[in-house]
């Protein structure tokens, strides 16, 4: 799927769940007093933390709590940690409102979802929570580029490997990647046919790596190689991206799956694994020489 066929699915999407409209569902809310309600369930929040959940700027949120407490529907209180702000807070008649609002709107999504079959809903609450999360980590990316690796860059990215593999105890002595003797000079093991290296890099650092190339004993899959990134660069979605960048470069190789391999330890990395649709495997595959990796996945295309 290309951006503009989803943005045409988002378009109808909105329209059809009435978003346009002026108030939600058959209630006097309009969308954004909905939705402010909705934060309110949780517990007493400012202004500015209502605008941050709500993604608006300061003034919207403000307005729309404003309407809300001339309805009646939310109260304000001092805020015992900042006295320059108001916390604000459902009623019991805000409360029995968006009680109302919840049973309307769920009546109607269930009616939805019952023209969809079992997998079907799964599958599209993991695509729609992954969706959004990938718009939630997009601003946190802001000045860190994926690039492909340069004989330059050989130093800092053995450095990178060398860090990360102390820092979980992956020693040379037993057999992981940070023993390979290619280490050093990656950019020579990089340039042939089939492979690619990735660096990330931020304020002219090299922050993190990862790499296909092909499968050594095996035809047409690849392996996923030497994915390691510092503590400072994870929790920004950047792992993610450069794997999905190393996938899309695999298929448009021709490879038919990608295999990885790993340890058990790395907890973050099994699970980013899995959630790219890699799924373990009970046998090694190929010649890696990594016989310390007792976790493989393999992913088919």
């Amino acid at each position: 799927m290309d951006a503009k066929t989803l943005r045409q699915l988002s378009r109808q999407l909105v329209r059809q769940l009435g978003m346009l409209d002026n108030q939600c569902g058959s209630m006097a809310l309009t969308p954004v007093q909905a939705h402010t309600l909705i934060e309110l369930e949780t517990g007493a929040i400012t202004v500015n933390e209502m605008a941050l959940r709500l993604n608006v700027d300061k003034s919207n949120a403000s307005r729309t709590l404003a309407v809300l407490l001339n309805q009646g529907w939310v109260k304000s209180t001092a805020n015992p940690v900042d006295k320059r702000s108001q916390l604000f807070q459902l009623t019991p008649a805000g409360q029995e409102k968006i009680a109302a609002l919840h049973r309307q709107l769920n009546r109607q999504v269930d009616t939805f979802l019952a023209q969809m079959e079992h997998d079907e809903i799964c599958q599209l609450g993991t695509s729609l929570s992954r969706y959004i999360k990938a718009m939630q980590v997009v601003p946190q990316q802001d000045g860190y580029d994926i690039r492909p690796l340069t004989p330059l860059d050989n130093a800092s990215v053995a450095a990178v490997i060398r860090r990360v593999s102390a820092e979980y105890g992956l020693t040379a002595d037993k057999g992981y990647g940070v023993a390979d003797p290619t280490l050093d000079s990656m950019s020579e093991v990089y340039q042939h046919e089939g492979s690619c290296y990735w660096v990330i890099e931020h304020n002219n650092r090299i922050l993190g790596g990862g790499g296909i190339a092909p499968l050594s004993g095996e035809s047409q899959v690849c392996e996923l190689q030497k994915m390691y990134f510092l503590p400072e660069l994870r929790g920004r979605g950047l792992a993610r991206k450069l794997a999905v960048t190393a996938l899309n470069f695999a298929r448009q190789q021709g490879y038919s799956g990608c295999y990885l391999e790993t340890t058990a330890n790395l907890t973050e990395a099994i699970a980013l694994y899995e959630s790219l649709g890699f799924v373990r495997i009970s046998r090694a595959m190929g010649n890696t020489g990594h016989d310390a990796c007792e976790v493989r996945m393999l992913k088919t295309f």
